[in-house]
């Protein structure tokens, strides 16, 4: 019987084997590896603290993650497929590994942090606070 998400170590595991997942897809691992360049070492425990203190409440992680798929975007088009892929794999590896209230509340919570993202990069441009050089001619 799978237990739910308790702990760093569970946290560790879930985000380990979704980036094995996702990464196995052809056009992810371009986007990972070689469009954005990715240094698993250094990315893996940051998105680890992100989602420690996003299903537990810790203060593990401190970043933000809209600057970096803003950053992403600019290198390569981040479509709707490429969320709706992300969400899939996260949903599938929490429900491969998990069960329970935690692994209920990451796989919401994953859905609505992509969708949100997503909104976001879409409409990156139309925010009152982002300034294009058209716009200051």
């Amino acid at each position: 019987m799978k237990q739910d998400i308790k702990d760093k170590d569970d946290v560790k595991l879930l985000i380990d084997e979704f980036y094995k997942r996702l990464t196995r897809d052809k056009e992810m691992d371009h986007i990972f590896n070689e469009v954005d360049k990715i240094d698993w070492q250094h990315h893996l425990p940051i998105i680890c603290a992100f989602w420690e203190s996003t299903l537990f409440g810790k203060m593990a992680y401190v970043g933000n993650p809209m600057d970096a798929h803003f950053k992403l975007n600019q290198k390569i088009k981040l479509t709707a497929a490429h969320f709706n892929f992300w969400k899939l794999c996260f949903v599938e590896t929490v429900e491969d590994y998990f069960e329970g209230e935690v692994a209920n509340e990451a796989k919401k919570r994953a859905i609505s942090i992509a969708d949100l993202m997503f909104y976001k990069i879409q409409n990156y441009h139309e925010a009152p606070s982002v300034k294009t050089k058209k716009d200051n001619q």
